[in-house]
């Protein structure tokens, strides 16, 4: 299988660039990595809970959209490119209260100007919590500074 990605990737690299970011705080972690997929975990913990204790609608958003422009982001060449998020759309199908999460962003659509990303999201038990779909903006660095 042809890889999808265009900058040198690795779970090592992809952890660095969260330092100091949301993820971090969050404590997001990229966990694997495959020829056309990345898959990212979060722990369930009150950070991320809202009041009745299950795990925030927000949250599953943060999840879904860290894994997929992350995935999205080496999907291009950095030095000339960069994806920011467009629209996210989220399904929350399963309530969860404690364990970990587990986001898998593999690709729907990789254009030029816009990538398409599927990221289900799963508990331990391989039980479906959330579905979704991200569009990112394929951004070029030449242009974006002249704006």
């Amino acid at each position: 299988m042809t890889s999808i990605w265009k900058t040198e990737i690795d779970l090592d690299i992809v952890n660095h660039r969260s330092k100091g970011t949301l993820c971090e705080y969050l404590n997001i972690r990229f966990i694997e990595l495959g020829n056309n997929s990345l898959i990212a975990s979060m722990p369930i913990n009150d950070i991320v809970k809202q009041p009745l204790g299950i795990m925030h609608g927000g949250a599953s958003c943060i999840l879904a959209e860290s894994v997929g422009s992350t995935a999205g982001n080496f999907c291009v060449n950095l030095k000339d490119f960069y994806c920011v998020g467009l629209d996210i759309n989220t399904n929350h199908i399963k309530a969860i209260r404690s364990g970990i999460v587990f986001a898998k962003a593999t690709p729907l659509h990789l254009g030029r100007s816009t990538q398409v990303w599927h990221i289900p999201i799963e508990n331990e038990q391989k039980q479906l919590i959330s579905i979704s779909r991200l569009t990112l903006a394929v951004i070029d660095r030449k242009k974006s500074r002249k704006e």
